[in-house]
């Protein structure tokens, strides 16, 4: 049985050479860059990795279906340029394709870093992603942001960690913050949702009382107050910017109708 592993980039050559370095085990690892402007293709080439350029971005989620029609592998994981497969987490995949297993579907836990610090609360621990499947047992979802794997069975579960090092600081909150609210607000708008700016308030500051006391975020110490704040202005931001855009089309309407 045969894995593959596909990975969806853009400029990452800080993190691209350390997550190709944890996936010695898979037999075909697929990369699919779209408009990097650094050595994020170059570097991935060198590590052995079979390399795709898009030449345009359809969203997260079309964009790792692009990814998964590359793939060869009976069995497929799917991982980010900021994620490191543990060592652990290895053997249980490699145990799982060994057996043959009849479940199609596993999910796992997500370690993930925030400003150097491994989150025990917040929201971020436990927090379970399914990414390995059989080829032909899932797909993902159309969205623009904060895509899904669609399947049909039950998944089954592995429980050693997937390691995110995600945000090493606070320049990457600020854009990823930033780049996820646009697309975000763009897929609201695209389900008709309406909203005002005091829905943003609103929003923004259940984000940040959901993140910080609902989900213990306190117990996170000071960087659990950083991350809640960030949720918040992400949040606020999302919907700020989907109110912006519903009234920037009824401003074109009414023109139009002048």
């Amino acid at each position: 049985m045969r894995l593959s592993v596909i990975i969806i980039t853009r400029n990452e050559q800080a993190n691209i050479e350390e997550c190709l370095k944890t996936l010695d085990f898979a037999d075909e690892i697929i990369v699919l860059d779209f408009a990097s402007i650094d050595q994020t293709v170059e570097i991935a080439r060198s590590m052995g990795a079979t390399v795709h350029v898009s030449l345009d971005w359809p969203g997260f989620g079309l964009q790792k279906n692009r990814a998964l029609a590359l793939a060869k592998g009976d069995w497929v994981l799917s991982i980010d340029a900021d994620e490191r497969v543990s060592t652990a987490l290895r053997t249980e995949i490699e145990n799982v394709i060994s057996l043959n297993t009849q479940t199609s579907v596993y999910r796992f836990p997500r370690r993930s870093r925030y400003c150097g610090q491994f989150m025990s609360y917040s929201g971020w621990s436990p927090d379970w992603v399914t990414r390995l499947f059989r080829r032909d047992k899932a797909i993902f979802s159309d969205s623009l942001v904060h895509e899904k794997l669609l399947f049909s069975e039950k998944s089954g579960s592995i429980f050693s960690p997937l390691l995110h090092l995600s945000f090493p600081d606070f320049e990457s909150v600020l854009d990823k913050a930033n780049r996820y609210s646009s697309a975000g607000a763009q897929t609201m708008l695209m389900q008709g949702k309406k909203t005002s700016l005091m829905a943003a308030i609103a929003h923004g500051m259940w984000a940040f009382f959901r993140t910080y006391v609902l989900r213990r975020g306190f117990l996170d110490g000071q960087l659990g107050l950083a991350l809640a704040i960030s949720n918040a202005e992400g949040t606020y931001y999302r919907y700020a910017k989907c109110w912006l855009m519903n009234k920037k089309q009824q401003d074109n309407q009414h023109d139009g109708r002048c």
